[in-house]
C-alpha cells in the first residue's frame, strides 16, 4: 500500500541497481543527486507487514533474511497533526523494530493507506500545520526508533475513500512537507511514498508533469501496480497487469510498464521506483456460458455478476464497513494462501484438478476459473512475480514492496521474484 540515504546496508549481500556512469555515493543535504542516471545503490526488497493480521503470519515466522526492509501499516493520519495505531496492534511495533534490527532489516512504518489517509490534507494544508505535523511525526519515528516512514497518501488531490479531506493544492502541500520533514529527520532517515500508476494530480486537476522535486528528497517511490482492475469494472481484468501497452485501448488503463514510463518521464529516476506487487487477487461471479470458450480455454475480460460479489479468503468479511461508516459486502480479495486453502491452487502453487487456468501473455498475469462455484479469479502467482522480477532487473529498478507478507504461502512469491531480481538466494546468504 506508498527515504534519503543511499548508504549500504552492510550485512546483508545484496545486489546493487547498476546504470551508467560513476557510482552514486551516500546523500548529505548539501550534495543532493537523486536525479542523476549515473549511480550504484542497494536494491530493496520489502513488504508491508500489517499489524491486525499478525496472528496469520507472526513476528517469528517472518522471513526476515529475504527482506532489507519490512513496513508496520498503519499508522491513520488524525485531525489534530498527528497519527494513531488503533486498529494495527500498536503493542506489537516494538516487537517488530527489535525483531527487524536483530536481523539487519530496516524498520519502518506506512503512515496513511486507503482507510488512514483522511486527514494528510488540512494536516499539510498551512505552514503551521505541516511544522506541527513533521513535529508529531518525527516524534513518533523517535519513540518507536524506526529507520523510516513511507507516506501513503492516497490520493493527493483526490477523493479516495470518500471522506477524506482534499485540496487542489495537495500535491504541492505534500512537497513542503516532505521537505521541512526531511530537513527535521536528516540525510539517513529513510523516507519513501507510495504512489499511484501515474504521478499525483496538481492543482489543475492532471497528472503533474515533473517530480524531479519530489526525488531530491524520498528515496525512492513504491509504485503501488495493483487493483488496476476489480470490481468497480464491468469486466474481468489482470489486478496487477505488468504491461498493458499490448492490451486494447479499453483496458488498458495500468501497468508495471506504463508506470515506469509515467514516472521516468515526470523525472523519477528508474533506481528511484520500487515496483509494488501483489499477493493477492480478485475475485469475480461468471456465468461459464461467458467465462469458458467452446474449446474449454479460458475467455480473457468477460463480463461478471455485479451484484453478486463472491466472498474472499478466510481474511474476507461478508460484511465491511469502512473509516466513513459506509457499509458494503465482501470485498472478494483472495490472497496467495486462500487460493491454495480454497481450492484454486495446490500447496506448491500449481493448479488444483478441475481448474481452469490461463496465463495473459500481455500482463503476464493468470486467472483461474472453478465452474462449480462459477467464480473467476485474477491474481499472481510464481511466474507473474517472476516475470515481474525480470522485469525490475532489465529495467534498472530499486526492487520490490509486496503487499502483503501474509499474502504469501510458504515464500513461493517471495522466492520468485528475489530469484528473477537478482537477490541472492539462501545458500549463498549463508556462505
Amino acid at each position: 500500500m506508498t527515504m534519503l540515504s543511499f548508504l549500504s546496508l552492510g550485512l546483508l549481500a545484496l545486489p546493487a541497481v547498476h546504470a551508467t556512469g560513476s557510482p552514486f555515493h551516500a546523500r548529505d543535504a548539501s550534495t543532493d543527486s537523486a536525479n542523476s542516471t549515473n549511480s550504484t545503490v542497494d536494491m530493496v526488497a520489502a513488504a508491508w507487514y500489517t499489524g491486525w493480521h499478525s496472528d496469520t503470519l507472526t513476528l517469528g515466522n517472518v522471513s526476515w533474511d529475504k527482506y532489507t526492509h519490512l513496513v508496520y501499516s498503519f499508522a491513520a493520519t488524525e485531525p489534530s497533526a498527528n497519527v494513531s495505531l488503533d486498529g494495527s496492534d500498536p503493542e506489537l511495533l516494538p516487537q517488530f523494530v527489535s525483531m527487524a534490527h536483530d536481523n539487519a532489516v530496516k524498520a519502518m512504518v506506512s503512515v496513511g493507506g486507503w482507510g488512514g489517509s483522511t486527514h494528510f490534507s488540512d494536516n499539510m494544508a498551512t505552514p503551521d500545520n505541516i511544522t506541527n505535523f513533521v513535529q508529531s511525526i518525527a516524534s513518533f519515528a523517535t519513540q518507536y526508533d524506526l529507520d523510516g516512514i513511507d507516506f501513503d497518501w492516497e490520493y493527493p488531490g483526490k477523493q479516495g475513500i470518500g471522506c477524506n479531506v482534499v485540496s487542489e493544492n495537495d500535491t504541492d502541500n505534500f512537497l513542503s512537507f516532505l521537505q521541512a520533514f526531511r530537513q527535521e529527520m536528516g540525510s539517513k532517515f529513510i523516507m519513501t511514498a507510495s504512489v499511484p500508476v501515474v504521478p499525483w494530480t496538481g492543482s489543475n486537476g492532471s497528472s503533474v508533469s515533473n517530480v524531479s522535486d519530489f526525488a531530491t528528497v524520498l528515496d525512492w517511490v513504491n509504485v503501488m501496480n495493483y487493483d488496476v482492475h476489480g470490481s468497480w469494472d464491468s469486466t474481468v481484468g489482470p489486478n496487477a497487469p505488468l504491461n498493458d501497452t499490448c492490451a486494447n485501448s479499453t483496458t488498458a488503463v495500468g501497468s508495471a510498464v506504463s508506470a515506469l514510463a509515467a514516472w521516468s518521464a515526470a523525472g523519477m529516476p528508474a533506481h528511484q521506483i520500487v515496483l509494488g506487487v501483489a499477493g493477492y487477487g480478485h475475485s469475480y461471479a461468471v456465468e461459464p456460458s461467458a467465462a469458458v470458450a467452446q474449446n474449454g480455454t479460458l475467455n480473457m475480460y468477460p463480463a461478471f455478476n455485479t451484484s453478486e460479489q463472491p466472498l474472499g479468503d478466510a481474511w474476507d468479511n461478508a460484511t465491511n464497513t469502512d473509516v466513513c461508516g459506509v457499509v458494503s459486502g465482501p470485498s472478494g480479495v483472495m490472497d496467495f494462501w486462500g487460493l491454495i486453502e480454497g481450492g484454486y491452487l495446490n500447496p506448491n502453487g500449481s493448479v488444483a484438478d478441475g481448474i481452469i487456468y490461463i496465463f495473459d501473455g500481455c500482463s503476464q498475469t493468470p486467472f483461474v476459473y472453478d465452474e462449480c462455484s462459477q467464480v473467476m479469479v485474477s491474481f499472481d502467482d510464481a511466474d507473474s512475480f517472476g516475470a515481474k522480477g525480470s522485469f525490475i532487473a532489465d529495467s534498472n529498478l530499486r526492487g520490490f514492496a509486496m503487499w502483503e507478507a501474509g499474502s504469501d504461502y510458504n515464500d513461493i512469491l517471495l522466492d520468485s521474484i528475489r530469484a528473477a531480481a537478482g537477490f541472492p538466494d539462501d545458500e549463498d546468504d549463508d556462505c
